[in-house]
């Protein structure tokens, strides 16, 4: 079921009523069937390997809390790790590796047939396979008592306003609301329901409508000049800022007009002074999982230097890789990792430099060059995140930094680009600048009723008439 569907405007509004009309100890029940229905929309059987993968990590948290020998605890973690990380391999990531297997043998005159499984992606294996993950490494870590209620932990790990693409939610923070009684709050039924409503505005009226153009260039590049693809690189980069942000805004508000708090997943990312920074403001649950779960635990930066890059590098592959079975992610998250080892390394020269051109003295300038740089270096890693291949990225690439000295706007006014869609971006955008020293929804909330409703009323105009309606996809849904 996507978020943007009829079917979810009937779904969400009956599953609300349900669980506030009956008691709370019964809640649990509900949420848990609506999480499996939600998910089975899609296919019907995968809910199967959803049901496995909390069986399995709901009984190893059972074993890893009574055992107290090392090696033993050590043995019930590697058998989660090799069930959810196994199903997850076998489903997106056998049929890369065969065929990269099969492609170095032929190299090398070592003739050999891949072998192919026929299976489709199931929908966000990857969110909930790390987050049911997250549980048993924090039980084995003691960091949380085993959860010893089936029922919670199977909603924990289903839950279905973040069930196909995050947050990815800890345990210690998510599993502890169940227990808590929730009452009707309509102050945060309606801040939840505003977050919604902004999360639909990003999704329908700027990521899809931008979608057909960005396909239409990356789908043929080599029919469109060097400005054009130019275009389209930029215009991806909002396409999956808002795409991906819209979800989680949508999520996390639903989850609140229940009455669960989500952990907050973008944080204006491209407003980031550096690659760091940026990886601090975006998915931004995934940064965190990985940083607690990997790269702390393969040493961090309690190491010496070079495995200190090497950590960071490692992760960055980890985190391409996690994104889907292609070389091109491989690539975008290789860039991302020497971005930052770069950054680190030339620390002290930026700094000398920055004294040279006396930016300590004009800090304004100073944060707009470096948000300037920053985002580029992020929109040019998009190319490889959005191409269908290294070689198809590299073309691009090349053509769009050819074609520089020689480029005619007027190919961009014979696109067919939405204005509609960068009117909005505008608008977007102001309310993100505005929103670094104000919270807008706090202002809304402080103004008089009938401008309040007047707000509320025009969006949702804005959504009806000028949202694209034909249930595209998110793109996260493919990782």
């Amino acid at each position: 079921m996507l978020f943007n569907s009829l079917h979810f405007l009937y779904f969400f509004p009956i599953i609300v009523f349900i669980f506030y009309s009956i008691p709370n100890k019964y809640r649990w029940a509900v949420l848990l069937l609506a999480s499996y229905y939600f998910y089975m929309c899609w296919r019907v059987e995968y809910i199967l390997l959803i049901i496995a993968s909390t069986l399995i990590d709901y009984f190893t948290g059972l074993k890893l809390g009574a055992e107290k020998r090392p090696f033993k605890r050590k043995l019930f973690l590697s058998l989660s790790l090799f069930t959810n990380l196994g199903l997850l391999f076998t489903f997106k990531y056998f049929n890369f590796f065969s065929e990269s297997v099969t492609i170095i043998f032929n190299h090398f005159n070592i003739f050999h047939n891949s072998i192919t499984l026929h299976v489709l992606l199931p929908v966000g294996i990857s969110f909930y396979t790390f987050q049911t993950l997250s549980y048993t490494i924090d039980v084995y870590r003691g960091k949380k008592e085993p959860e010893r209620h089936i029922g919670y932990f199977a909603l924990y790990v289903s839950f279905f306003p973040q069930l196909v693409a995050g947050p990815i939610e800890r345990s210690t923070r998510l599993l502890p609301q169940f227990y808590k009684p929730v009452t009707f709050d309509y102050d945060r039924v309606k801040r939840g329901l505003q977050l919604m409503a902004w999360g639909f505005f990003k999704k329908v009226v700027i990521a899809d409508r931008i979608n057909p153009f960005v396909e239409q260039v990356y789908g043929a590049p080599e029919l469109y000049s060097g400005i054009v693809m130019l275009f389209a690189t930029y215009m991806f980069a909002f396409q999956i800022y808002c795409d991906f942000s819209g979800y989680s805004d949508i999520a996390i508000g639903s989850a609140g007009v229940l009455g669960y708090n989500l952990m907050q997943n973008f944080n204006r990312p491209y407003y980031s002074k550096s690659i760091s920074e940026f990886w601090k403001r975006w998915h931004i649950s995934l940064s965190t999982w990985f940083k607690d779960y990997l790269y702390i635990s393969i040493g961090g930066n309690r190491v010496s230097r070079w495995r200190w890059y090497f950590n960071l590098f490692v992760v960055f592959i980890i985190s391409g890789l996690w994104h889907g079975a292609n070389w091109t992610f491989i690539v975008w998250g290789a860039l991302h990792g020497f971005y930052l080892i770069f950054s680190i390394i030339t620390q002290n020269i930026r700094l000398k430099i920055k004294q040279l051109l006396r930016l300590n003295s004009m800090p304004f300038l100073d944060k707009l060059i470096k948000v300037f740089i920053t985002f580029h270096l992020v929109t040019f890693s998009w190319i490889f995140f959005r191409a269908r291949s290294v070689s198809e990225a590299i073309y691009i690439i090349s053509h769009i930094f050819s074609d520089l000295p020689h480029m005619n706007l007027s190919d961009l006014y014979n696109t067919f680009f939405s204005k509609i869609a960068l009117l909005a971006i505008v608008c977007m955008e102001t309310i993100n600048f505005i929103q670094r020293k104000t919270s807008i929804r706090d202002w809304i909330n402080g103004q008089p009723i009938i401008i309040r409703w007047s707000l509320y009323y025009s969006i949702l105009i804005v959504i009806y008439l000028f949202g694209q309606f034909k249930e595209q996809k998110f793109i996260y849904f493919q990782f």
